[in-house]
């Protein structure tokens, strides 16, 4: 009898299916879905999953056993606790913001199932920015400074924040000290653009919320993404395991001040360099609280040290892309950590792969319903890299989608990449971004 699993994605899962869901949101989520659904099913489990009424034409690309429906006016959570209640197995992609990673979680462990996503304690420390701070300088580990920022009269104390970026005398960054990964981050390089923005733009950070200032640090946008195991003074696994070290596509210096993540590439140029500072930085017990896969962002400046911005307690986007490229199936290796199985692992890079979001925009799709969906069949066939094929889902002439490349080396993911681009546009779709 097969071992049952639930596998939840809460953006295409009905986290969204009362509002709009972004599609850019929907496209990283479902990609991860569909990725992680992939390899579970390469162990042989009985796999269930939820999908929102607006793409649940999409379950036929999933190698789930059940999918349910989450229609507009359902409670997502009453079916996600039956499944939860049929299954033995669970695992979780959802955001840490308002604690709705760590809510979902936490019922797992009241019904007394496994849970194969990050455990509690590494989902409340990373959810937090400013404790991941504190356990950063705690650790001695290199992170740029950070403070949390006071409100004034229900709105973020300015004058506190033009004190602060005076005094660190580098560009800044402002963002919710909940946030998930490029979202709400704002960047300001001077004192006129912090007031002038405030002024303009302040009704629109929510004053519910926390926000948290951190010193800017210029170099290249990396993350690299973990498994945490059971930390034992006997074995002779010292660290978390390092699958992969990724470079991340981020915007952050536009005109509006807020970033845009799109994807990245892995492994990273020089990654053996990257992996000797980075494995003396983890080493337990310092990130013992962590088990399941887990993910960090780090910047490398030019000088080559490396600085810790956040710990992201959840699987990550990076996902996508190195599951493409390493001799390990990595969720065997997830399941590996959570049953306590200690074994030496070897990871190995085979390939390379370039994963990455595309904003397109085409007038004529989304007036004919039949014609888009047959289109994405074909396009599914023909590209084998989509893991979300292109999609709208507000009613307008704005898609998204996402594609993960599986090659020899950075080049030939860059000729692939524009031979799908090409393909986009030969079948009407505009290119938007990244360009």
């Amino acid at each position: 009898m097969k071992n049952k699993l639930f596998i939840f994605e809460y953006v295409s899962g009905g986290g969204f299916n009362q509002i709009n869901i972004p599609t850019s949101l929907f496209c990283e989520g479902f990609g991860m879905l569909k990725s992680i659904i992939t390899d579970f099913k390469r162990l042989d489990f009985e796999i269930s999953t939820i999908l929102d009424y607006r793409i649940f034409f999409l379950s036929k690309y999933l190698q789930a056993d059940i999918i349910k429906r989450i229609d507009s006016k359902e409670n997502f959570l009453r079916k996600f606790k039956n499944l939860v209640k049929d299954s033995k197995y669970v695992f979780i992609i959802a955001p840490e913001s308002s604690n709705i990673l760590y809510n979902l979680s936490k019922i797992i462990i009241n019904h007394e199932k496994i849970l194969l996503s990050t455990n509690l304690e590494g989902i409340k420390l990373g959810t937090s920015k400013i404790k991941t701070y504190d356990f950063f300088k705690v650790n001695k580990i290199v992170t740029p400074k950070t403070y949390i920022i006071p409100f004034k009269k229900n709105n973020l104390d300015i004058d506190f924040i033009i004190q602060k970026f005076y005094k660190l005398k580098t560009p800044i960054v402002i963002k919710p000290e909940d946030g998930v990964g490029a979202e709400s981050i704002y960047y300001f390089e001077n004192k006129e653009q912090i007031r002038a923005y405030f002024q303009q733009y302040k009704d629109t950070l929510d004053s519910k919320r926390k926000y948290i200032l951190q010193q800017y640090v210029e170099g290249c946008d990396l993350s690299v993404s973990l498994i945490g195991t059971q930390f034992s003074m006997n074995s002779s696994i010292d660290s978390p395991i390092i699958l992969s070290i990724n470079s991340q596509t981020v915007n952050l210096k536009n005109s509006n001040h807020e970033s845009e993540y799109f994807g990245g590439h892995t492994p990273v140029k020089d990654a053996q360099d990257i992996y000797i500072n980075l494995k003396n930085s983890i080493k337990f017990p310092k990130f013992s609280k962590f088990t399941g896969y887990f993910g960090i962002d780090l910047i490398r400046k030019e000088d080559l040290q490396l600085y810790f911005i956040e710990i992201n307690p959840r699987l990550t986007t990076s996902y996508i892309g190195l599951r493409n490229t390493i001799n390990q199936n990595p969720v065997k290796l997830i399941l590996n950590s959570k049953l306590n199985v200690t074994e030496s692992i070897k990871i190995k890079y085979l390939n390379f792969s370039l994963f990455t979001r595309i904003e397109l925009s085409s007038k004529d799709l989304i007036t004919n319903k039949g014609l888009y969906e047959g289109l994405i069949s074909k396009l599914i066939k023909e590209v084998p890299e989509f893991v979300t094929p292109p999609i709208s889902l507000n009613d307008s002439n704005h898609f998204s989608c996402f594609i993960a490349t599986k090659t020899r080396d950075l080049e030939s993911s860059r000729k692939r990449y524009k031979e799908i681009t090409q393909s986009l546009t030969k079948l009407g779709f505009k290119i938007l971004k990244p360009i």
